[in-house]
Order: C-alpha cells, then structure tokens, then sequence
C-alpha cells in the first residue's frame, strides 16, 4: 500500500513557476560536491535532475500545508534547515515572505543562488535549529523537512519553534520512524529493524557509509534520532503541540492518492471493507519510511 499524498497544490501552480532569469550552471557546479556519495543510487541521474530544480517539484509540500494555511501570500515563514533551498525558493515565488535558517554553509549559498536565478531576496543565516536568531511570535508557519533526526538536541529544537511561531501558528515536520522498512537515509531494506551496532556493519558492508570527514553534516545511523509515532505525538505534547498526520487527515478526507494502480486497487478493497484506516495505521507503525505532521502551537 501506497499511503504518500500526491495531490495538486491549491494557491501555487509549480508548472506555472516564472523563468528563471540566471543559468543554472553555477547552481549545478555548487550542488554537485554534495552529491557524489550518493553515485550509488540507480535513480542517480534524475535524482540529480530534481536536486538542480527542486522548486519544480514542491507540489505535494504545497498541497499538504494548503490543507491548513490557505495561502501562503503575506505569510512569514521560516524554512528551518532548508537544505538545497527548494521548498523555499518555490513558496517565495508562491507570495510568502520566507527566511532560510541552515546548518551546512556550502547549502546557504546553494539556496542563495537558487533564489538569485528568479531575483528574489531570501534572507539567509547560517545557524542551528536549537538556537534561532529571531523575536518571539515572529512566523506564521515553520517548515522543518528532514531536519529533526540532525538535530544535537530534538527537545531544544522543537522549544525553540515554539517560541518563534504565532499563537496558532504552524510547525510543518517530517520524523523518521524507528521501525522504517526501507530506511530513508540509507536506502536498505529492514536496516531499522537491526541493532544500530549491526546496522551500520551492514552499511558499512554495502558501501553506503557517509563519509563524515568530507562531509560535515552527515552522520553515523546511531547518532539521529528516529521515533515511532506516539513517542513523537508524546515529545510534541510536551512542548505545547497538538499533533496532526497530514497523510491520515487525506486519506480520512478522500485525498490520499497512490502513485501505483496496484495499490490504489488494495486500498479501495480494504476501504469496502472499512479496513483502510487500520491498514494506514499498522502502516505507519511498522513499515512507513517518516512521519508527515501538522503541529499547531496552542494559544497562549
């Protein structure tokens, strides 16, 4: 079963994006340093293409948040650690107003330069999730992709949002589950299911290790931190969170869609059968890759 959300954007057309007005050459000669331990990948090409024109591909990020901030026009928004700077660069050109927090200093001037090629102005500091530079009640929204299994210290991170979000303001996250079947960073199937000590003998063993010393944000499997859902939904409660699956609310709402016919079939099976909800949850304990969630900053 295929429960990731591919749905069109509200508010934002990516295939009506403006022309870019610089090559992308500069962009491809900063970019591609950062992708050679990744030559493994049979995909290696196209995921290349998606990495130099990521802004192009941000329909199904757009979709989720426009579920609950119906625009982004006049929004502040933090993109914290934006890596490559696409989610960024694609809701500036949707009318936010967007600042760039980002750990890796060579993927600060990556996001510069994406901005550059459609002449926008994107602030960006080069800091840590743990620490933010900003005034309290300062953003609309938060997006996080990616970045809480980095992070030294989740708990400081998520106060910290916390206190530069509105009240009722939005904190968009990915989480890695602890009892992913195919891992995300490594791509081995059943990995998470290990002791981390033969884990990362197996990755070392299938040549996928990240070579920390080139590469200064990477890390060891054990060094990131991984959740199973209610753990998380617990961590976030703590913090003054309320706590949404933005994949079950679309496929509670008719929205979820599967990229295979296969198993769009199954899950229309299992929906005759009022099983579908089940089928997502047992899912998403045991087999999803992350979590994709809405946390909303309680009034204060």
């Amino acid at each position: 079963m295929d429960y990731t959300n591919r749905s069109r954007p509200v508010g934002v057309a990516m295939n009506e994006l403006p022309t870019a007005v610089i090559p992308v050459d500069a962009l491809a000669s900063a970019i591609d340093p950062w992708l050679q331990h990744m030559t493994w990948r049979r995909d290696y090409v196209t995921w290349r293409e998606r990495r130099l024109h990521q802004e192009h591909y941000q329909d199904e990020r757009i979709a989720q948040i426009s579920r609950y901030a119906a625009t982004f026009v006049g929004k502040q928004l933090l993109d914290l650690g934006a890596g490559m700077g696409g989610f960024a660069v694609a809701a500036a050109l949707g009318g936010a107003h967007v600042t760039v927090s980002e750990y890796n200093l060579p993927y600060c001037q990556i996001v510069q330069l994406r901005a550059e090629r459609y002449g926008l102005d994107v602030p960006v500091i080069n800091g840590v999730g743990e620490y933010l530079p900003y005034a309290d009640a300062t953003f609309d929204m938060v997006v996080c992709w990616d970045v809480i299994e980095h992070v030294q210290s989740p708990r400081t991170m998520l106060a910290e949002i916390y206190r530069v979000l509105k009240p009722g303001g939005m904190l968009f996250l990915t989480a890695i589950n602890r009892r992913a079947w195919v891992d995300p960073h490594y791509h081995i199937r059943g990995l998470n299911w290990l002791p981390r000590r033969l884990a990362e003998w197996l990755i070392t063993q299938r040549g996928r290790s990240k070579d920390s010393s080139r590469f200064t944000d990477m890390q060891r499997l054990s060094a990131m931190h991984y959740y199973d859902y209610p753990e998380f939904c617990q961590l976030a409660q703590e913090h003054g969170y309320s706590t949404t699956d933005m994949n079950q609310d679309a496929l509670v709402a008719g929205a979820f869609i599967s990229k295979k016919p296969s198993r769009a079939t199954i899950r229309a099976f299992l929906r005759a059968l009022g099983l579908e909800l089940l089928a997502y949850k047992i899912q998403r304990a045991w087999y999803t890759g992350m979590f994709e969630l809405a946390l909303r900053k309680e009034d204060a």
